[in-house]
């Protein structure tokens, strides 16, 4: 099944669960397909045991309470996974709106046998995981609900947006192509009737949504990789991409080397015990912010643009410092023991 059949099954899901039921002209105007194609799709729906209703004095269709699917068997590695995942990024440190993970852990939980579940329990209690700090979006699960539906049924939203690039809040028609989380927040991405392009947009700084009922096409050839290309993280800056080089000093070496920070990036260590770090991206500006965290420890050894940017951040940030003397460390000359001559 392709992802556009996927996304109209998943809205045509939701329009059944929900409401008094719609007939098939409405749920052929809400998918934005023909009846025949409702049909089709409803056929299929039935075919993996989900139980459609008909009501023949409204010739309405509907799924009746919650769609519960079949369980299936579980080792116990796979068990514990899921289990942990749902259990941790559903929580309330998780992942914003996607509770329903915990919820349907807790489920899975109750239907399996005693003693797997006590030995599931205890192994849960020894693994963890950590996020990175996050925007907690309290207040925007509509948002993001009914940016989702939006994405799933191919339909356009208005938004009111406060951008942090024009410094003011603006009104822009959008196609939602994509939502994503991205270490700290949920964003979309769509082409953006007031930029006239593709655009990412964070749903925390969303205002207001409003659901159209205008129809849009995801263009055949776009992908969210190609839209990044090489950004450090997640801002592309236009103009050529840059071949950067860093180098770290020994005592983060090891450490920057055993993470995969970027898709292109290549590491050498050195023989003095250094690394030096090569990587390919489309701006300076993110990747600047990741090298000043390291301080003293990392080096921009190139481009000479980049350089000037993490010196100049550097004496801003020192010049905030002016009533304080900075201090250097100077170690101590080693002591050269004499050989005693027999």
């Amino acid at each position: 099944m392709n992802r556009t059949r996927l996304g109209r099954m998943l809205a045509l899901l939701k329009r059944l669960q929900t409401g008094p039921g719609q007939n098939a002209d409405s749920l052929a105007k809400t998918c934005g397909v023909a009846r025949r194609t409702i049909f089709r799709d409803l056929q299929m729906l039935r075919g993996v045991g989900v139980q459609i209703e008909y009501e023949q004095d409204t010739e309405r269709y509907s799924v009746a309470g919650d769609l519960a699917f079949p369980a299936t068997d579980l080792n116990a590695q796979e068990a514990l996974a899921l289990l942990t995942l749902c259990h941790q990024l559903g929580g309330k440190q998780g992942v914003p709106f996607q509770g329903a993970a915990h919820s349907a852990a807790l489920k899975l939980e109750s239907s399996l046998p005693a003693q797997l579940r006590d030995y599931l329990r205890g192994a849960g209690r020894g693994v963890q995981i950590r996020m990175e700090p996050r925007h907690a979006l309290d207040g925007h699960e509509s948002t993001y609900q009914q940016m989702v539906q939006a994405a799933a049924a191919r339909r356009a939203v208005r938004i009111r947006y406060d951008s942090l690039t024009e410094w003011a809040v603006i009104a822009t028609k959008l196609h939602p192509y994509r939502i994503w989380f991205s270490r700290r927040s949920w964003y979309v991405v769509g082409r953006s009737s007031y930029h006239r392009a593709v655009r990412t947009y964070h749903l925390g700084r969303i205002l207001k949504l409003d659901l159209l009922d205008e129809r849009f096409t995801v263009p055949s050839g776009f992908s969210l990789q190609r839209y990044l290309g090489n950004a450090w993280h997640m801002i592309r800056e236009r103009g050529a991409d840059h071949d950067v080089h860093i180098r770290f000093r020994k005592m983060v070496a090891q450490n920057v080397a055993e993470v995969v920070w970027h898709r292109t990036q290549k590491t050498v260590k050195r023989d003095d015990g250094m690394l030096d770090f090569h990587v390919r991206v489309s701006g300076l500006n993110e990747i600047s912010w990741w090298i000043l965290g390291y301080g003293d420890q990392a080096e921009v050894i190139a481009p000479q643009a980049l350089r000037q940017l993490v010196a100049d951040r550097t004496a801003r940030s020192l010049a905030q410092y002016h009533d304080i003397t900075p201090v250097i460390e100077v170690k101590p000359a080693r002591k050269i023991r004499r050989r005693r001559t027999v």
